[in-house]
């Protein structure tokens, strides 16, 4: 996907680069990925999730123009758009989105999401991590926290970021951080990952003779080996690189030209409808959790000719395709699904035909892992400008309740590197009209 400029200076590639910088465990390479802790637990007598896709609007949508429109706003509030009626009677969304609206009944629209953070970067760690960043923590994102509670096959990265993703482990450590793809899929394509692909002439068999000779040298030390728990690590997860190398599954899941016709019609043909298709596949092929960003949403200017050109046009495509796929493969009800970016922005239009940042009000979406599809829950107020009951619904309160999907107790303490006890969402409660 190609690197967008937020407003601030900041470009999303030099924003994930801070990220790596300052601990948040971005892309590893492959055998220091598989570097990372024996799995957790989970509640999975009351799980419905088995997996997680969440999925990240870079720059700030607004809310005003895609999920929660004020068509009897005045001219200075309302906008270009018009609201459409969507398969779910009462539920009307934007015009640029009519395959969403054929699909409403498959995810909730959560409006009158409310928070004080109007920095990008700060925004993101909130709405990342469902907790208010605070100087001296960073906390662990969806992603992380689901790599370390539930447990993937050995043969499968369980956490991957499409293309990558600007947080991850925080104080976690690197070792529950994403495997980044690096690069966004191409239609009918095989995904040539690093750390994945054979390439220069590398064959299975070479790989199979390195492993032998790594075998026997592991047998002349054992008992050095025994005393050195290092070493023993790195055998360890050279072992699991090793299965990962030879595993079909993970080849096969990478692979977008092994999908089925039917599947592939569902979805249009850009990098960010294909990550969709990606992550459809991922997720059934064992992958516990996949992040996908699609930016371009920081909109000062000429809003309204980006939203109807381009943006609303991709995140119509991919994401209608991802729940219809879903839907299709049998996954959805085991799969939990986040949308959101970092804040909304002004109901006010600005004199360059733009909306700035504005995190009083905006839109989430939550769909499968046991949530009812098909409903409006929340509202912001006739202008746009805040929670219509001046409380409105807490970032805090979504991340538990995406937790809660997946039968992860927000509520359960880790510990930080120092021995700080710390809740996984420190203050959220599960928004009890989604399981209704």
């Amino acid at each position: 996907m190609a690197s967008h400029k937020f407003c601030d200076g900041i470009k999303r590639r030099d924003f994930i680069a801070f990220g790596a910088a300052t601990g948040f465990g971005l892309g590893l390479n492959l055998p220091g990925y598989l570097q990372r802790a024996a799995a957790g637990q989970i509640d999975e007598k009351n799980a419905r999730g088995r997996a997680g896709i969440f999925i990240r609007l870079a720059g700030g949508p607004t809310h005003m123009d895609t999920f929660d429109l004020k068509p009897d706003a005045p001219d200075t509030h309302r906008g270009e758009f018009n609201p459409i009626k969507t398969n779910v009677p009462g539920i009307e969304i934007c015009e640029h989105m009519p395959r969403l609206a054929q699909c409403a009944d498959k995810f909730a629209i959560l409006r009158g999401v409310s928070h004080s953070l109007g920095a990008h970067g700060l925004g993101s760690e909130y709405l990342n991590t469902g907790n208010r960043p605070i100087p001296s923590l960073e906390f662990p994102t969806y992603g992380s926290v689901v790599a370390r509670e539930m447990v993937a096959p050995r043969d499968i990265p369980p956490f991957v970021a499409i293309p990558n993703f600007g947080q991850g482990s925080g104080y976690m450590s690197v070792e529950y951080g994403p495997f980044s793809t690096g690069a966004s899929p191409k239609p009918g394509q095989r995904m040539d990952i690093r750390g994945l692909a054979l390439t220069n002439g590398v064959k299975l068999e070479d790989i199979d003779r390195r492993q032998n000779l790594l075998n026997k040298f592991d047998n002349a030390f054992g008992k050095v080996e025994e005393e050195d728990k290092l070493l023993q690590g790195l055998d360890k997860f050279s072992q699991r690189t090793y299965e990962m190398l030879r595993s079909e599954r993970t080849r096969t899941a990478f692979d977008l030209s092994k999908e089925s016709a039917s599947i592939t019609s569902m979805f249009t043909q850009d990098d960010f409808a294909q990550s969709c298709l990606l992550a459809t596949r991922l997720v059934e092929a064992g992958v516990r959790f996949v992040t996908i960003q699609i930016g371009g949403w920081d909109t000062h200017q000429d809003n309204f000719n980006k939203l109807k050109d381009t943006n609303l046009p991709k995140l119509d495509g991919g994401l209608a395709g991802l729940f219809n796929a879903l839907h299709a493969k049998g996954l959805l009800d085991s799969t939990s699904v986040m949308v959101s970016g970092e804040f909304g922005r002004t109901p006010k239009i600005n004199q360059r035909g733009g909306r700035d940042h504005y995190p009083r009000a905006m839109f989430c979406l939550l769909a499968g892992g046991g949530m009812k599809g098909g409903q409006v829950i929340g509202a912001s107020n006739d202008l746009g400008t805040g929670p219509a009951d001046d409380v409105g619904i807490s970032p805090d309160n979504v991340a538990a309740s995406f937790y809660h999907s997946l039968g992860i107790d927000h509520t359960k303490e880790y510990n930080t590197p120092s021995g700080r006890p710390v809740m996984i969402v420190r203050y959220g409660k599960v928004i009890k009209e989604l399981f209704a």
